[in-house]
């Protein structure tokens, strides 16, 4: 079998192929993930797009060496005008590489990008808000949340910039409460529901255990609970760990439910298997004492693919969960 000759137009063309296996979002969001490493054949190589801006994150010492080739082939996409680096996660440590962020190509981009998603605007700070600026990996989930939300009371827990607060008002719902522990992505939260001529509702900087826990003291209910906690498990040695704190959300939230009330809960940790997942929620809520269903189940969007034979790609899992 040919082996590929690695040089600039093998990644010009690895990632001109990422991006056409995409073309089927154009018609909904101008925001989507381009590559997502080994899934599309590039180990260590994630590239996201928000509207003409394309945000490249190396997290492999290999991929690191040919960073110009790939900012070039980002450039050469259609209708991108920056290319901007966001390589600042700690697994570069790992690699024995510097964290690295900046302008690559192009011209700087804004201090908010301005991107869209099934009719609705979000501002998005590529330079240094989290992952590269916005949760792509929840279109679907953000989705379901506006098909449930109509006359609901809902609680959006970790909601940094608020997109979920976002389809909740979209799909009808009667109240929303927005709350996440950093004051900065409750700022671009109030600024995307503003864009969307939204209510603020409240928004509540605090860390989410100890809001649920004084929401509960209070006697407050919800109709929909969203959990969608950062990675808890960092790895299988965590595990344990991990899985106690994501119970304790998870059982927060099922006493906060009214009846007939939904859970959506996620984990992004790729050690928490769909299994340990979904144990921990059936756990918390005995605990909890309520009865509870899973009426569905959300994965990663689909512009973040799982190769068949790299499983591990698939972190991203969610219960939908209905109590009586």
């Amino acid at each position: 079998m040919e082996q590929d000759v690695i040089d600039a137009e093998f990644f010009a063309d690895r990632v001109r192929r990422a991006a056409a296996s995409r073309s089927d979002l154009a018609g909904r969001t101008t925001a989507a993930r381009l590559v997502f490493a080994e899934s599309d054949h590039l180990p260590g190589v994630i590239v996201d797009r928000y509207g003409s801006v394309a945000v490249m994150e190396l997290t492999w010492v290999g991929a690191d060496r040919w960073r110009d080739a790939i900012a070039d082939a980002c450039l050469s996409l259609d209708g991108v005008t920056s290319v901007y680096e966001r390589s600042d996660v700690e697994v570069r440590q790992r690699e024995g590489l510097a964290e690295r962020t900046g302008l690559l190509r192009g011209v700087e981009p804004p201090e908010r990008v301005e991107v869209s998603e099934d009719g609705a605007t979000y501002l998005v700070d590529v330079r240094s808000g989290h992952k590269t600026g916005f949760y792509l990996d929840q279109r679907e989930s953000r989705s379901t949340v506006r098909a449930l939300a109509r006359g609901r009371k809902v609680l959006n827990v970790f909601a940094y910039t608020g997109a979920f607060s976002v389809a909740a008002w979209q799909g009808g719902a009667s109240k929303v409460t927005t709350v996440d522990s950093s004051g900065p992505a409750l700022r671009i939260a109030a600024e995307n529901l503003a864009a969307n001529g939204l209510p603020t509702g409240s928004l509540v900087e605090a860390d989410a255990f100890t809001e649920l826990r004084r929401l509960r003291d209070a006697g407050s209910t919800f109709d929909l609970v969203i959990l969608d906690p950062p990675k808890l498990v960092h790895s299988k040695a965590q595990v344990e760990r991990g899985a106690r704190a994501y119970k304790d959300l998870n059982w927060l939230a099922f006493r906060l439910l009214s009846p007939g009330g939904m859970l959506l809960t996620f984990s992004c940790s790729g050690s928490v298997t769909p299994e340990l997942h979904q144990k921990i929620v059936a756990d918390a809520a005995l605990d909890a004492a309520r009865d509870a269903q899973v009426v569905g189940r959300l994965h990663q969007a689909s512009d973040h693919p799982v190769l068949l034979s790299f499983p591990e790609a698939q972190y991203l899992k969610g219960l939908v969960c209905r109590v009586s």
